[in-house]
């Protein structure tokens, strides 16, 4: 029997469905619901159903696009089997099945990032099929209490010139083709022709990641063109949604928010592969605060538990909303839900590059398999990876994961020597904990993976010296274990906190890691 004694509360955001008897919109720098509720969104993406990425199939160079996957399939399975193929795809790879799932995981909207050729034909026409997808999406998410936020992830000629928008030359032609750029006009505004009056819609977010490297100072000014142009095409038929903007290279260049477009709207970022920590997000801050505008991280993930946990405290300590990406994909420890690959899925990965590394027959037998396997009934369900996202009785927490709200409330530490580069805004004690040969960066994990030891930090303590480390639920703190840099017990004890826990240092000591869980 636990002793209640021992139990502490965290002070998480309240989680709570969505709610449609209005519109989500901006207000006073902050997002709020149709009843004014003041929103913390909590969402995941739904990569790879509408716009399929190479790197979620575990395929490479010359299969990385949809239409480079498309032409492989095609090539493997024949152009009509190829056809039934992505019919049922569409089908099973995003079912209300994930939809209930998502839901009863603890957040409250999906992103659904769009390839235009799915919803418009050459002559810019909408396809109905394509519409349905969204429609029947809406349906789920209306009867399980999610908001739907459509993303424009590849626009007519393509906005980034890589292989994530389905760019047919692999150039960002949207901004030079005054073709491209009418067609998506059009398509913004039979988007929001159809979806006027759907409160289950969240936003409209216009482009996702335009212009990353070069091009974002080639094309910089019809960038912001190209978006007042479709915030007044969407205006002219819908007053109400929240529209989205992101800023240039891969949506962390924010130099083009100088001033307000439309006052019911949302600033979008993304994040992967950095340090976790006030300084990588204080130019988005500064943004915030000086147009008034409510901000949004709106992808990022493909990363350790470790740094999920401590990037997602980091967005609900400076009210921001986030959306992790992505739900699913094949053989990953980075997402929620994992797909085993069928067997023999090794030689079509290697036909993309040896056409003979798999058979006519065995590519049909392994692409049927593929099907059932994506199912979410049939995925390996990843619970560690939410109860990071949430803060909820994670499985580890990292030394260097400790609050972001400043001395006297985060953390106490006599004597602390920030660490250059990594939370140097906070006095505290970093160091490796093997020097020499240290990376510039150690949050590259994109695949998940352990931390060698020479990417792993640890904090250093005095007598007396404490952390805090927040978390959203009950725990029981006798069952926390703090690590030091040998993997020893670390000379601390652990108190609980009206956030979460504190962790003080009886000795000086290393510490390394908590397990929250023992």
């Amino acid at each position: 029997m636990t002793d209640t004694t021992t139990l502490a509360a965290g002070q998480g955001f309240e989680r709570r469905p969505a709610r449609f008897d209005g519109y989500v919109h901006a207000l006073d720098a902050r997002l709020v619901d149709g009843g004014g509720r003041q929103l913390l969104l909590r969402g995941v993406g739904l990569g790879n159903w509408m716009l399929p990425e190479g790197y979620m199939w575990r395929f490479g160079p010359g299969a990385e696009s949809p239409r480079q996957i498309e032409i492989l399939v095609s090539r493997l399975l024949g152009e009509d089997a190829a056809e039934s193929f992505w019919s049922e795809f569409q089908t099973s790879f995003i079912a209300e099945a994930d939809i209930e799932r998502i839901s009863a995981s603890g957040f409250d909207h999906v992103r659904l990032p769009i390839n235009s050729r799915l919803i418009q034909d050459e002559d810019g026409a909408p396809i109905e099929a394509g519409y349905a997808m969204i429609d029947r999406l809406i349906e789920w998410c209306r009867t399980h209490r999610l908001w739907v936020l459509l993303d424009l992830h590849g626009a007519p000629g393509g906005q980034t010139g890589t292989n994530i928008d389905d760019s047919p030359r692999g150039m960002p032609e949207l901004f030079a083709d005054e073709g491209y750029r009418s067609k998506t006009l059009r398509l913004w505004r039979d988007l929001a022709t159809r979806y006027a009056g759907e409160t289950v819609v969240l936003g409209y977010d216009l482009l996702n990641e335009p212009l990353p490297n070069e091009w974002q100072h080639i094309y910089s000014n019809e960038l912001v063109e190209l978006y007042k142009d479709l915030t007044a095409e969407i205006r002219r038929v819908d007053p109400d949604h929240l529209i989205v903007y992101e800023g240039s290279h891969w949506a962390t260049n924010w130099d083009i928010f100088t001033e307000v477009w439309d006052d019911n709207s949302l600033l979008q970022f993304h994040k992967y592969w950095s340090s976790p920590d006030v300084a990588s997000i204080s130019d988005f801050l500064e943004v915030r605060d000086r147009l008034h505008l409510p901000i949004y991280m709106g992808e990022g993930g493909e990363n350790t538990l470790e740094w999920i946990y401590a990037a997602f405290r980091l967005y609900e300590t400076y009210d921001i909303g986030w959306n992790f990406w992505p739900w699913k994909k094949i053989a990953t420890t980075t997402s929620p839900a994992s797909i085993e690959a069928p067997s023999g899925w090794d030689r079509i990965v290697a036909s993309v590059v040896d056409p003979s590394a798999v058979t006519a027959t065995e590519a049909t037998r392994i692409f049927a398999d593929l099907l059932v396997a994506m199912r979410i009934e049939n995925c390996r369900w990843q619970g560690d990876v939410l109860a990071a996202l949430f803060a909820d009785n994670p499985l580890v927490i990292p030394a260097w994961g400790f609050g972001y709200r400043g001395a006297g409330e985060s953390y106490s530490a006599a004597g602390g020597r920030p660490f250059s580069g990594i939370r140097d805004d906070d006095a505290v004690t970093l160091r490796w904990t093997r020097p020499g040969d240290n990376p510039e960066n150690p949050f590259e994990q994109s695949d998940g993976r352990p931390y060698r030891l020479a990417e792993e930090l640890v904090v250093e303590l005095a007598t007396d010296d404490w952390l805090e480390f927040e978390l959203a639920v009950g725990f029981d703190t006798a069952v926390i274990t703090a690590l030091d840099a040998t993997g020893n017990h670390a000379a601390v004890s652990v108190e609980p906190s009206s956030r979460g826990f504190r962790v003080v240092a009886t000795a000086p000591t290393s510490l390394s890691r908590i397990l929250p869980r023992g």
